[in-house]
């Protein structure tokens, strides 16, 4: 049996590996390399395997690093079938809808033709299964079921199991507790495990310290009378801080203010997240029961229309605007920040993972001035950063998660996370664990 690693591989992005049982071959994602342009050019080559050959593609969650080559495979020959929850399916198409109005915009300005197209999108969800969380599917020789990952709404871990071994791919895990998701499901008997590694190397706020700091940081924005500006990820850190914000104004722990949702992929995305309630937890069924819509509450306005995004400039400070991109690489947190990044009584809230050379990394890493839209803006704004919102693992929930099925491992296997990240958990799992452990890089095949 042999598993080839062609993204996420000592790297964040562009997730896909290729699994070889002799008989059978399967994929598990089939993401997007996402980075200033050499990764944009990446994600254009061939596949380095042939998608004729593949019988089945397992999509652990709609996030765009692991769905977005999705339809260039089907344009280049796979017609084998998909399979993901319905959660993940529904949340994926908005995905690459939305992916491939981005890259329309990129095409033409650098003009070159598409990656796909919007029939590609079309052919790959006329292939695409969604399936419950623990159905067995077999195909060939492997039997393969979905595990709950807690990463986002519908997100799985992919089990495969095979003349007694079970190989299980983690996807991204999530990093509980959270106001919505189930935590990760254990995993205690694996033979062989790929584990993410995107924090692997750090630790998060405590969560409570974490609800504490926004309660301060959302106070002295209102002191100020400044703008806080949160860079929005619209699938599940958006919903989080949705229902984070309800819970302090429901408490009274914050007073109201104007709260803007500007971002049209995050406002649909909230309502696939409305439709699929019965994936949450019990602690927010239990608010849902009560009576209580922990996605629309007294003060918050959702705008999907250019005209009404640039109306939230006429509200007066203090106020709240959450805008995509979640790395400000794109999307129309970048009018707010070249708005208000100048003014010091406004701050810039950082609630998720900035990717090396992002505009959010540049800003993270206390830039005094960076370029939005061809014009220069010195950062006078606070910049505070929240990791605990993070919807991945730190270092120890990484080897906690692992640990579980010390006594059966075999092999772990570390993957999309930074070199930095990836090798420090690959030598913490060594020394700790005990057990053999490797970061493959991009291209490497390991016999299994």
């Amino acid at each position: 049996m042999k598993i080839s690693f062609y993204g996420g591989s000592q790297e964040v992005t562009g997730s896909c590996f290729l699994f070889d049982s002799g008989r059978t071959k399967i994929i598990v994602d089939c993401g997007l390399f996402q980075c200033p342009r050499f990764c944009d050019l990446r994600s254009r080559d061939p596949f380095p395997f042939d998608p004729k050959d593949i019988k089945a593609l397992f999509v652990t969650h709609a996030h765009i690093d692991h769905t977005g080559r999705i339809p260039k495979l089907v344009k280049e020959g796979f017609s084998g079938k998909i399979y993901s929850t319905p959660p993940t399916k529904e949340l994926a198409l908005l995905m690459l809808e939305d992916s491939l109005g981005v890259m329309e915009k990129e095409a033409k300005h650098h003009e070159e033709d598409l990656m796909f197209g919007s029939e590609d999108i079309a052919s790959a969800f006329k292939l695409w299964e969604g399936i419950e969380y623990h159905k067995i599917i077999e195909i060939g020789d492997l039997k393969i079921r979905l595990l709950d990952s807690g990463h986002i709404l519908g997100s799985s871990m992919v089990e495969i199991n095979i003349k007694g071994k079970k190989i299980v791919f983690t996807g991204d895990l999530g990093n509980p507790p959270t106001p919505l998701l189930n935590d990760p499901e254990e995993v205690k008997d694996a033979s062989v495990l790929l584990v993410e590694s995107t924090y692997g190397n750090r630790i998060h706020d405590d969560k409570k310290e974490r609800k504490l700091r926004l309660e301060r940081i959302i106070e002295d924005m209102i002191h100020t009378k400044g703008v806080l500006m949160i860079p929005a990820f619209s699938l599940e850190r958006t919903q989080e801080l949705l229902a984070e914000i309800d819970d302090l104004l429901e408490s009274g722990r914050v007073p109201r203010v104007p709260i803007f949702l500007d971002s049209p992929l995050a406002i649909k995305a909230t309502a696939v997240y409305k439709k699929y309630e019965n994936y949450f937890n019990i602690q927010a069924h239990r608010k849902i029961k009560s009576g209580d819509d922990i996605f629309r509450f007294q003060g918050l306005k959702f705008t999907m229309t250019t005209e009404e995004s640039k109306a939230i400039n006429e509200v007066k400070p203090p106020k709240i605007i959450i805008a995509g991109s979640g790395m400000s690489n794109g999307g129309r947190i970048l009018h707010h920040e070249k708005r208000y990044l100048s003014d010091p009584n406004s701050t810039l809230l950082l609630v998720g993972y900035q990717a090396a050379g992002s505009l959010g990394r540049m800003l993270q890493d206390h830039a005094g001035e960076v370029t939005i839209h061809g014009e220069k803006i010195l950062v006078h704004a606070k910049v505070e950063t929240l990791q605990g919102y993070s919807s991945h693992p730190d270092r120890e929930q990484l080897m906690e998660f692992i640990s579980k099925s010390k006594d059966t491992l075999e092999k772990v296997f570390v993957i999309t996370g930074e070199p930095a990240s990836a090798l420090f958990l690959v030598q913490r799992v060594r020394d700790y664990l005990g057990i053999s452990t490797e970061a493959p890089r991009y291209g490497e095949t390991k016999e299994i």
